[in-house]
C-alpha cells in the first residue's frame, strides 16, 4: 500500500485520472465536458456507472455526479473532493437515464432522460 502510494505521488494527476477511471469497470461509452470538469459515463453489461472528474485535481472542492434510473431515486455522491465524485452505480437495463454532474461553479446536466 505503501509503494502504491508512493508512486501516485510521483506520477501526480495523471495517475489520479486513471485511477478514478479504473473505479467503474466495464467501458468508457461517453464523456460529458463542462467548464470545470467532465462525467465519465461506463458500461457493463446492463449496468451504467458515472464519475465527476475536476478539470484540474488536487485541490479539495465541491464535487457531484448523480445517475438516475427513469423510474427509481437517482443515486447521488456529492461533498468536497479531490479527485473525483462517484462512482455511482445503478441497474438500467434498457431504462432510460438522467445524468448530473458538477465541479464547484460548472456543471452538466443531461436535461432530460437519455438512452445508452
Amino acid at each position: 500500500m505503501l509503494a502504491a502510494s508512493g508512486l501516485l505521488a510521483v506520477l501526480g494527476p495523471a495517475a489520479d485520472a486513471q485511477a478514478a477511471s479504473s473505479s467503474c469497470p466495464g467501458r468508457n461509452i461517453r464523456t460529458f465536458t463542462f467548464s470545470t470538469g467532465s462525467v465519465k459515463l461506463y458500461r457493463s453489461g446492463n449496468y451504467l456507472c458515472a464519475l465527476t472528474v475536476p478539470e484540474n485535481p488536487g485541490a479539495r472542492r465541491q464535487m457531484m455526479v448523480s445517475l438516475q434510473v427513469r423510474g427509481f431515486e437517482p443515486v447521488v455522491d456529492k461533498g468536497r473532493f479531490a479527485q473525483h465524485a462517484g462512482p455511482v452505480r445503478a441497474y438500467v437495463g434498457h431504462r432510460t437515464v438522467w445524468i448530473k454532474g458538477s465541479v464547484g461553479r460548472g456543471s452538466y446536466d443531461s436535461r432530460g432522460w437519455k438512452r445508452f
